[in-house]
């Protein structure tokens, strides 16, 4: 007999069930166990950062990560799917800066670095009983009570010994460049963690004169979009091949002459009619001196001068740019090819430095104003207006970022930029063209990895260096740290303020002494150090990391080509020349119902709970699964995962409903004497099931989501609208002949079979 059901389907009560039952007999843990010696298929899992929310987006991300690790686990691979959990970085920083009502760096050093990283470790794991919650509810089966921890002491460990086996490739070093900052976090930004951040703004479009020392009247016009960046000029930049034209207003209302580039005049003057009085190649403007707008700053070389420089374009502007080396990495360049100075006019909040006397104590964005104002009070303002345009915020915080030159940690990962590129063609991205598109385009761009950090919360650098011959070393182990320091930290706590205290003699002069320098390292690194950290290796479980490495398949959104998926690749090819990842699917974002980006502040962001008590954890799981290519961005909300309930599942439930109750009624049973007659009815859907089952294979070891599920809808639309309703009669009959056996026996196999390809994706 079959365990009798009810026509109508509880979703609720069905999961809750199942996962007790689940939960009861340990189910998924014997699913490992059992297969502990077969061979392993590796999923990595991406850490999701403990002291957030989980929403709606991660569960598209854990139901994905999911599918597959099941299918191979039922085609009797073994398959370690460890947990993580992302806990270090400025996302656990700024909540608990928000607790205590903290807003710069400043507050915590008075409060005190240990007690604050005390609050952080706390902070760390906040909403951890919400994910586990979460991630059980949704069937996603993931060991987390191995879960690995980045802020543990052996996490860090193995970071260190990455880094000194980087540094002994000579990959990591400390340079002055000009870097994005974030000035309410006090710390540089990484290229891919500014690439998660762009937005589009409005910010000053503004026209100013500057004018040449030896021509009277005449002047260079310039258009700058950071206002607050005119007080560090020390130089004008023209293209040397684009043509330039000295112009003059031609109804000779204004005696003045202005300098730009011939296309731009139109652009410029718009319906004012200008005449040209000459024109030129901007290699006949190299030299040429104006007068600075700004001196508050004394200049120790010469400055004020118009250079040569290709980067320069007629896209926008006048084809003129104004040079503030401080605050550009291509006029960081050209100060060095000229030899210009560089003028720092702020400090590390944004703020203006005492010397920039107007506005000392300013924030540089909330000075824009009062600069414009100031330059048209002198009549070197041509006009102002506003610009809209794509603009890097702080992914964290949400503050402007500003572009300007410091002493950081890079990781040259420059120089292995063609090996990237060579790896990433190993790797099989769906969907495909991520690989050659946005995260080729990615690789081929690469610049070194600005790795340091002025943060407390984090892997500190474990670099030390000489007070007296300023000579430098990279740690690799705590055994290494306790040899030179001369006592044992093997129980110590690797975190700021505690490393901190750890000195030693420099063994190269004898004369200084050791101390640590100051950074932290990019929380990006810890992530992309997990498939190394997670093992601890090479400090223990060297055998479970050589098994458990690359990883046969890795899922996370769109999002992190430029995050995890990079810091993974980049990692390992810095430290083992190899590829980290066979396959990755690269998710598309979640949208609401009508087509808009989920938002707090457009009130649309669904509460994944609702949407699961009402419809049930499969039916979210299938919708998300089969309502676009995994690339594309898809709308999520509780009507249409409804609609999955109603077309689908209830389709297959009522099937089974059928099913069971005549089963039960003839108290037929799979192994019954009867021999079935088949019926061409029979064979053709025997045949479709077959075929099913290849085709639904294929997509799997292709990992291709739609081909693993959207036939399976059809086949089960077929079985209940076709099969069944032209066989019901061959049920409902006294005689149990062997037609009625066939019909239950296909029935039964349809089922069954159908179970077991489901499995992977609604458990």
């Amino acid at each position: 007999m079959f365990n009798s059901v009810s026509p109508k389907l509880n979703v609720k009560v069905l999961e809750d069930g199942i996962l007790r039952f689940w939960k009861m007999n340990a189910v998924f843990e014997k699913s490992s166990d059992e297969r502990k010696d077969r061979p392993p298929y590796v999923f990595f899992e991406g850490p999701p950062t403990a002291n957030g929310k989980p929403g709606i987006h991660h569960v598209l991300a854990r139901v994905f990560k999911d599918m597959f690790p099941r299918y191979k686990t039922m085609n009797g691979y073994y398959v370690d799917r460890r947990g993580g959990w992302d806990t270090h970085g400025l996302p656990v920083e700024i909540e608990v800066e928000k607790k205590l009502g903290f807003t710069n760096k400043s507050q915590i050093e008075t409060y005190g670095i240990e007690k604050f990283n005390a609050l952080c470790r706390e902070s760390a794991f906040e909403r951890i009983q919400d994910w586990e919650r979460l991630t059980e509810r949704i069937g996603y089966w993931v060991d987390l009570d191995r879960a690995y921890v980045t802020f543990r002491n052996e996490y860090i460990e193995s970071v260190w010994w990455l880094l000194k086996t980087i540094w002994d490739k000579d990959l990591l070093y400390q340079g002055f460049k000009v870097v994005p900052y974030c000035p309410r976090c006090g710390t540089p930004l990484s290229d891919h963690e500014v690439a998660q951040g762009y937005r589009d703004t409005e910010d000053p479009s503004v026209f100013v004169r500057f004018p040449l020392v030896d021509e009277p009247e005449t002047y260079l016009l310039v258009w700058t979009t950071t206002p607050w960046t005119l007080p560090g000029n020390v130089a004008v930049a023209a293209h040397p091949d684009v043509e330039y034209a000295l112009v003059s207003r031609a109804d000779g209302l204004s005696g003045e002459r202005l300098i730009l580039a011939k296309e731009l005049i139109g652009a410029v003057f718009g319906d004012t009619p200008v005449k040209i009085h000459k024109t030129f190649k901007g290699r006949a403007l190299n030299g040429k001196r104006y007068a600075p707008l700004f001196t508050f700053l004394p200049t120790d070389k010469p400055a004020y001068t118009v250079v040569n420089a290709e980067f320069v374009t007629t896209s926008d502007g006048t084809g003129l740019v104004h040079m503030a080396p401080a605050f550009g990495a291509d006029d960081m360049a050209v100060a060095k090819e000229y030899d210009l100075p560089v003028l720092m006019t702020i400090d590390d909040d944004g703020k203006f430095r005492r010397e920039v006397s107007p506005w000392a104590g300013v924030f540089v964005k909330e000075a824009d104003p009062e600069i414009i104002a100031d330059l048209d009070k002198r009549g070197l303002l041509f006009k102002a207006s506003r610009y809209t345009h794509t603009y890097p915020f702080c992914w964290r915080c949400s503050t402007p970022l500003l572009y300007f030159a410091r002493p950081t940690w890079f990781i040259r990962t420059s120089r292995i930029k063609e090996r990237l590129v060579q790896l990433n063609q190993e790797i099989n991205w769906v969907p495909e063209h991520i690989k050659n598109g946005r995260f080729g385009n990615w690789l081929e761009n690469n610049i070194d990895w600005a790795l340091g950090r002025d943060r407390y919360w984090g892997t500190p650098l474990p670099v030390w260096e000489c007070s007296h011959c300023h000579k430098q070393r990279c740690v690799g182990s705590v055994a290494e740290l306790s040899e030179l320091s001369g006592r044992d930290l093997s129980k110590m706590d690797l975190h700021r303020p505690f490393i901190d205290g750890v000195q030693f003699s420099c063994p190269d002069c004898g004369q200084g002494t050791m101390r640590r320098v100051k950074e932290l390292i990019d929380v990006w690194f810890d992530s992309g150090a997990m498939p190394v950290a997670q093992w601890h290796y090479p400090f223990e479980n060297v055998e479970e990391f050589k098994q458990q490495f690359p990883a046969d398949f890795i899922c996370e959104a769109v999002d992190q080509t430029r995050g995890w998926f990079y810091s993974l690749l980049a990692v390992s090819a810095l430290v083992f020349d190899s590829i980290c990842y066979k396959n990755v699917i690269c998710l598309g974002l979640i949208l609401d119902g009508e087509g808009l980006k989920m938002s707090k502040s457009r009130g649309n962001v669904v509460d994944p709970w609702e949407v699961i008590n009402q419809h049930g954890a499969d039916a979210v799981r299938w919708y998300l699964y089969t309502s676009s290519p995994p690339g594309n961005e898809r709308r999520f909300s509780s009507d249409l995962v409804g609609e999955v309930l109603r077309t689908f599942s209830l389709t297959l439930w009522n099937t089974y409903s059928f099913f069971v109750t005549y089963a039960n009624l003839d108290k037929w049973k799979p192994d019954m004497d009867v021999i079935p007659q088949y019926s061409q009815m029979d064979y053709w859907l025997l045949s479709s099931l077959n075929a099913l089952v290849r085709d639904v294979t294929a997509a799997y070891e292709a990992y291709d989501v739609l081909g693993a599920t959207r036939p399976i809808e059809g086949f089960v639309d077929q079985l209940s609208n076709w099969y069944l309703r032209r066989s019901r009669r061959r049920f409902w009959k006294s005689e149990s002949d062997g037609d009625k056996a066939a019909a239950y026996e296909v029935l039964y196999t349809a089922l069954t079979t159908l179970a077991s390809l489901l499995a992977p994706t609604m458990p």
